[in-house]
């Protein structure tokens, strides 16, 4: 199996536990999270590996001549470690540095796209990733804002949020400022731009006949893996200009969840992040080529 966004290692460590013969490939971007999970999972020895470095590097590279797993998992989510002990800004809870980078090598930091981008990108990027009905008030607020020093803290950000929408937006189910924050750290790691060619490319090295399950928590990502994963299930996915089947006429995936997997109300009482996961599965048939990416938003 291999375990695509390891974490703090929960999800190998219930595989682990449950299937004696298992062995596990794991991977992560962060290596100061990497570390508590080789703590945690180091009981199971040589049944738990690890790879420090972005999934998609991972699956674009991966040599022909390896051995293909049965099993592939993807947890979209942001570990619980990220937003309350990374210290990186994930969180306005607390009064940390505005940075958001799951792998501290990466350019740019939550900061500097809040104090670089222009205000229309930055409405932009607002709106797009984070599906803010307010994003152009929010982006002109933190513009001004930042015109009376560079904007580094995320309680600092959050307060700006908060005095720039109306009254009556700041009760809401959320906080004003969960729709930026997540706009942002999608933007910083890139997480839409990736997820599709990581997708195809995992789906590839898996074994036929093995399973791929992908975990996703708002509705852009979730879109984009029902979008392939539908396109995996199709006989055909020529476009409709190709007056020729190309694509080889026959489906790659059997859909095991026609509609996503989600918790239940007693899940989400014993673990509240879990409330707007949902889980899709597919069961592989044979490998699938370029065309099954057409469409697919991000791609």
């Amino acid at each position: 199996m291999i375990d695509s966004t390891l974490g703090e290692g929960g999800h190998s460590y219930n595989f682990l536990s449950k299937y004696p013969s298992l062995n596990i490939l794991g991977l992560d971007a962060d290596a100061v999270i990497q570390a508590r999970a080789k703590e945690r999972l180091s009981s199971f020895g040589d049944r738990m590996h690890f790879f420090n470095g972005w999934f998609q590097d991972f699956y674009a590279a991966y040599p022909a001549n390896e051995k293909r797993p049965d099993i592939i998992l993807f947890d979209l989510g942001i570990s619980v470690f990220h937003y309350e002990k990374s210290d990186r800004g994930f969180s306005f809870r607390n009064d940390e540095k505005l940075d958001m980078r799951l792998n501290a090598n990466s350019e740019e930091s939550a900061a500097d796209l809040v104090n670089g981008l222009a205000e229309e990108s930055l409405a932009d990027l607002i709106y797009l990733y984070g599906e803010e009905k307010l994003s152009r008030r929010i982006a002109h607020a933190i513009v001004q804002a930042r015109q009376g020093g560079r904007i580094e803290s995320s309680k600092a950000l959050a307060q700006i949020i908060w005095d720039a929408v109306p009254a009556n937006y700041r009760y809401g189910n959320i906080h004003p400022a969960t729709r930026t924050f997540q706009a942002l750290r999608i933007a910083v790691n890139g997480e839409l731009k990736r997820l599709p060619k990581a997708l195809h490319d995992a789906f590839n090295i898996l074994n036929e006949g093995g399973k791929m399950g992908v975990i996703t928590f708002h509705s852009l990502e979730d879109r984009i893996v029902k979008n392939y994963f539908r396109n995996l299930g199709k006989e055909c996915v020529c476009p409709p200009e190709v007056a020729i089947c190309r694509c080889g006429g026959s489906k790659c995936a059997e859909i095991i969840t026609r509609k996503p997997v989600c918790p239940t109300e007693e899940e989400v009482k014993r673990n509240s992040p879990s409330r707007s996961a949902k889980l899709r599965v597919v069961k592989k048939i044979c490998n699938a080529n370029d065309y099954r990416l057409e469409g697919v938003e991000g791609y």
